[in-house]
């Protein structure tokens, strides 16, 4: 049984005006290509919009209702701007995990490097959003609270923060590609044992194991676990952004 399980295989390098190496990895590739899909819907989906909407316009109107209702409901109706964002990061996550399907793409979201940079843009939204409501010293004392002997249990807090998010995401898909590598695998070495014995070697080539179980293992690993995992990063990032972004506090009443 040979199974080949490695990181982005790099495509293209080269030199950019001389200032700077450029690496095209896997990951690379996937990301843009899942840019493109997703600003070319968006696109399509966005012109043309009449009053009386048609089957495709109703459901596109469902879905965005949908998403500005999550963040209402997770983020408060103050928060309504950050839709947009979580969207295209929900649409971004999805789309990157369920490239693997293609059978030529690999997942962009199997790679630490872009559910880190994803993380990082929570954490700089919520350290902007701070900083706006309480002032830059605000925001330091804040690491101090409730006593000062937690600042070191804070500051750590704050740290772990992006990466556990990150973590999170990237080990699920990429744990799902390499259990389903192996499963493929092993399904191989057992079609080849249990055929083996018949002496046509065209018979005892063919992968019957291979056929059907993969499909299924695919649906959780692939289409459910990605689908799952854009939610969970997208319902933190509301969460931890919205923690950052109190509602404004009421005007007192005129007498």
């Amino acid at each position: 049984m040979n199974v080949n399980i490695t990181g982005p295989r790099i495509l293209a390098e080269f030199s950019f005006f001389g200032l700077c190496d450029v690496t095209i990895t896997q990951t690379t590739l996937t990301s843009f290509l899942v840019l493109a899909a997703v600003t070319i819907l968006c696109w399509r989906l966005g012109r043309n919009l009449r009053k009386r909407p048609g089957r495709m316009q109703a459901v596109t109107e469902r879905a965005v209702l949908a998403v500005y209702k999550l963040v209402d409901d997770t983020m408060g109706k103050h928060n309504e701007r950050f839709a947009p964002y979580i969207g295209a990061l929900f649409c971004s996550s999805v789309l990157g995990s369920l490239a693997s399907l293609t059978g030529f793409l690999r997942s962009s979201t199997a790679d630490l490097s872009t559910t880190l940079t994803w993380a990082l843009m929570t954490t700089a939204l919520v350290w902007y959003n701070n900083i706006k409501n309480n002032g830059f010293f605000g925001w330091l004392k804040g690491f101090t609270e409730p006593v000062v002997v937690m600042t070191p249990m804070n500051i750590i807090s704050e740290i772990a923060q992006p990466i556990s998010m990150s973590f999170r995401h990237f080990g699920n898909i990429a744990g799902g590609s390499v259990l389903t590598a192996l499963i493929y695998g092993g399904l191989s070495a057992l079609s080849s044992f249990v055929l083996g014995w018949i002496p046509s070697e065209f018979i005892s080539s063919i992968p019957i194991f291979q056929v059907g179980i993969p499909a299924v293992l695919s649906i959780y690993f692939d289409l459910f676990t990605g689908c799952i995992q854009a939610l969970v990063f997208c319902m933190l990032t509301m969460v931890y952004v919205g923690a950052a972004c109190p509602p404004p506090a009421p005007k007192p009443e005129k007498k």
